[in-house]
């Protein structure tokens, strides 16, 4: 139940805060021309935090009890080998889902892959990074977090390269981390040419249209995102896709179905604001 209020008000805040975040930082070199969704560039990197760093950082203000738990656990990790060693960093794992610490539990799943480099754990260890970096106001942690979340996710691609999932998440990292945006959206117009219907390629589509301010392209996105899985926040971004192209009375019927949705009331009275505004 804690997790589930800590996840709720991550995506309250999140939505709130990415809005600004998102119209007023346009992803490099994408271009914001009606003719294309989307341009290019090149990146690269080198690690500059550990697990144990990683790890710490997420611990303070922790309650001390769950501290000590993890930490015990991580203190049983030295030496360990094989299979002793997995089964360790899985119960690691599941103490920062539990606690919905993405960072920490991005590294582990790594650690996990190289002790045993499984696809899934691979495509894990790339979720949890994307999942940790998205909103993160730390912008040097945010950037080599996303610098992670690639290198898993092209780890798992070489793995199975008929992952939607895995693709997805690379074509996502790509646009936000490199100097190439244009790759990564190929890569997302390639999983959504395969699946017209994955959620997650559109929705991350849709993101980066509004980043790019092609709003028009991103009502299409979130049409479609709506249509598989209607929630408080694709609608949100829709009434914003819409209300940027001029479309007031289609925005405030986007911004009712968010607030009828919405499970934070932080958030219902945010879009209440914004439909009084509309209305005028």
């Amino acid at each position: 139940m804690k997790k589930t209020k800590q996840i709720q008000i991550a995506v309250v805040l999140g939505v709130v805060l990415i809005m600004g975040l998102l119209l007023a930082q346009p992803i490099k070199g994408l271009v914001t021309e009606p003719q294309a969704e989307e341009t290019a560039s090149s990146g690269g990197a080198m690690r500059m935090f550990t697990m144990e760093d990683v790890s710490a950082m997420s611990k303070q203000g922790m309650n001390p009890t769950l501290a000590d738990e993890i930490s015990k656990l991580e203190g049983q990790l030295a030496g360990s080998e094989a299979e002793d060693r997995l089964a360790i960093l899985e119960q690691i794992a599941q103490k920062w889902d539990d606690l919905a610490k993405f960072a920490p539990q991005g590294f582990v799943y790594e650690e996990m892959a190289k002790t045993n480099p499984k696809f899934e754990y691979w495509l894990q260890a790339g979720d949890a990074y994307r999942k940790a970096y998205t909103n993160l106001q730390d912008t040097v942690l945010a950037r080599e977090l996303n610098r992670l979340a690639m290198d898993s996710y092209q780890q798992a691609v070489d793995l199975d390269g008929s992952s939607l999932a895995a693709k997805t998440g690379l074509g996502a990292t790509m646009v936000t981390g490199t100097n190439n945006p244009m790759a990564g959206i190929a890569i997302l117009r390639e999983v959504v040419a395969i699946d017209p219907k994955n959620l997650e390629a559109n929705k991350t589509l849709g993101l980066f249209s509004m980043q790019s301010r092609q709003f028009d392209r991103a009502v299409e996105r979130f049409l479609t995102v709506i249509e598989i899985k209607p929630d408080a926040e694709s609608y949100f971004y829709l009434a914003t896709s819409y209300e940027n192209i001029g479309l007031k009375n289609e925005a405030i019927a986007a911004f009712q179905k968010s607030k009828e949705m919405a499970a934070d009331p932080t958030l219902s009275q945010f879009i209440e604001r914004r439909i009084e505004e509309l209305s005028k």
